[in-house]
Order: structure tokens, then sequence, then C-alpha cells
């Protein structure tokens, strides 16, 4: 499972208890692959990470915030099977792009469904 991860969704992963913390279950039991990789988090975060380069390509969609654009770029250019935020921004572009965007927990019913795709 190839997943991009929003910044929020990564430190509420790695700082709170609670369904959210199944994220960093995931990514270090090797099921998941964050996008996003968050420096200070080297210890609990880098080891399970890859690295992609986004293109600063124009996105057929793009956000109405234009900081949330690299989300998108990093899901593409990693081929990603998902995009997880909370961003209202980005959720509203559910639908217009070949991965989902989703909640954390739509995200993580849905992987428990084994359902890796949309």
């Amino acid at each position: 499972m190839r997943a991009v991860l929003d910044t929020n969704v990564v430190v509420s992963a790695l700082l709170f208890s609670g369904p959210i913390r199944r994220f960093h279950d995931l990514w270090t039991g090797g099921r998941l692959t964050p996008g996003e990789v968050v420096e200070i988090m080297e210890n609990d975060l880098l080891p399970f990470c890859e690295t992609v380069s986004a293109s600063e390509a124009r996105l057929p969609h793009p956000p109405r915030d234009p900081a949330d654009a690299e989300f998108l770029r990093a899901a593409l250019a990693g081929k990603a099977d998902a995009l997880v935020t909370g961003d209202k921004d980005l959720l509203v572009l559910s639908g217009r792009y070949r991965f989902p965007i989703e909640r954390p927990a739509d995200f993580l019913g849905r992987l428990a469904r084994g359902s890796p795709g949309r």
C-alpha cells in the first residue's frame, strides 16, 4: 500500500493514541509507506519512508490552498494508492484524481476491509 499522509496525519500518528496511532503501526509494520518526510522524526518515521521527486508540473485540479499542491504532486509522483488528509481544501478534490483523497478514519476502514483501491 502506497499512501501520502499529510503533515497533520503524520504528527498525530506519532504523538497521539487511539485510532490515529494505527498509521504509526502500519508504516512500522511495513504495510504503509508515507510520502511525506518529516526530518525531525528520524527514528520513528524516516526508516519507513520512500522519498519521491514531485515535479512542478501543473496539476489538472489544483487545490484552493497552493501549499497543498505538494501533497498532490507527491501522490502522483509516488503512484500512491491514497492521499490521507483531514484538510478540507484537499478533501474537496476527492474523485478528481486517480487515487482516493480521504480522511484517516475512512482510509483505515477501507484498509481493514482489505480494499486497497477505490
